[in-house]
């Protein structure tokens, strides 16, 4: 069978899927190009948060997980495409080059993550108390797997606390950093607007002593003290290196992972302070007993409807000097 060719069409559809994935701050660091039959994903060094993301990883998460629902989209239009890392040693900023395969139909379960991707959202509202259902954190697991990396679920007294007591004293390391916190503000959007950052409203609760895990404050709503502790599901997606293509392979396993949350009805928020810090990133990974390296923290649970953050419009994340004269 051969290979289909991708029209313009298809393309600016997949892309309007890509943009939707998660990213540092909502920084959204990517840009799209067709060139040919290929459809390659960049890095945007311009829209990286320097302070927070100084050698790029959040970067490549950020690529890896747009990848993953560029990838998809084109799975359930029947053209899937093999992705390909960091292909092209002469271009820096090209993250991924995707080439179709033969046509084939998409599988009941592609569908469902497909439409799961306007849903998929940080939800950084406190959770409501309900467990998570054994057959949920099972396709979690599965799902990290099958794109080449794990998950771990943190359940017991004693390694939550382990975990918790790592992501609190990363975040108050962090927040010290002067620097941080201002770069942090400045990705806080209170223009309606704002087509990028994180909306105020968007943010979660002030953090209080009886948090599990620490929330960034974007928000400026107060967490009361007398407010239940909140107990979520906290899962560790890891990959077993850390050079530039498993942070991409983390990033698409991650929202791989994040889609299959969303799919099963739950809401996640991701913490990435306890990754940003290279101590508590080695804690986090002797706590697991893991020998590979963790890439992103996870809480998952039952919650209210978080509303959506803004996107840059897909023309502007198109890149244009390279791209083919339309054709339908």
């Amino acid at each position: 069978m051969t290979p289909v060719s991708i029209s313009d069409r298809e393309f600016r559809l997949a892309v309007e899927a890509a943009i939707l994935a998660p990213s540092l701050h909502n920084s959204q660091p990517w840009r799209f190009r067709l060139d040919g039959d290929e459809v390659h994903v960049l890095a945007d060094p311009g829209r990286t948060p320097p302070v927070a993301d100084p050698d790029g990883w959040a970067v490549r998460i950020a690529c890896g997980a747009a990848t993953y629902n560029l990838a998809l989209a084109f799975a359930v239009n029947g053209t899937p495409l093999s992705v390909h890392w960091r292909p092209d040693p002469a271009q820096p900023t090209l993250m991924a080059a995707l080439r179709p395969e033969p046509a084939r139909p998409p599988t009941p379960a592609q569908e469902r993550l497909f439409r799961a991707i306007p849903y998929r959202r940080s939800n950084r509202r406190p959770f409501r108390p309900e467990p998570v259902p054994s057959a949920a954190r099972i396709a979690m697991i599965q799902a990290a797997a099958s794109a080449g990396a794990w998950l771990d679920l943190v359940v017991g007294p004693v390694p939550l606390a382990a975990v918790s007591e790592i992501a609190h004293a990363a975040n108050r390391v962090l927040l010290r950093n002067t620097a941080y916190a201002s770069e942090l503000a400045a990705w806080t959007r209170r223009d309606g607007r704002a087509i990028d950052g994180v909306p105020a409203g968007a943010g979660g609760l002030s953090v209080g002593p009886q948090d599990l895990l620490p929330q960034r404050p974007f928000g400026e709503l107060v967490r009361a003290a007398t407010d239940p502790r909140e107990e979520p599901l906290v899962g560790v997606l890891g990959t077993t290196g850390n050079t530039h293509r498993d942070q991409l392979q983390a990033g698409y396993a991650l929202q791989h992972v994040l889609l299959t949350i969303t799919d099963h009805g739950l809401a996640s928020s991701m913490l990435s302070q306890p990754i940003e810090v290279g101590a508590a990133r080695e804690q986090l990974r002797i706590a697991l007993g893991r020998p590979g390296t963790p890439q992103m923290v996870l809480r998952i649970g039952y919650g209210d409807p978080a509303p959506a953050t803004p996107r840059r419009p897909v023309a502007e994340v198109i890149d244009e000097a390279r791209e083919r004269s339309l054709r339908p």
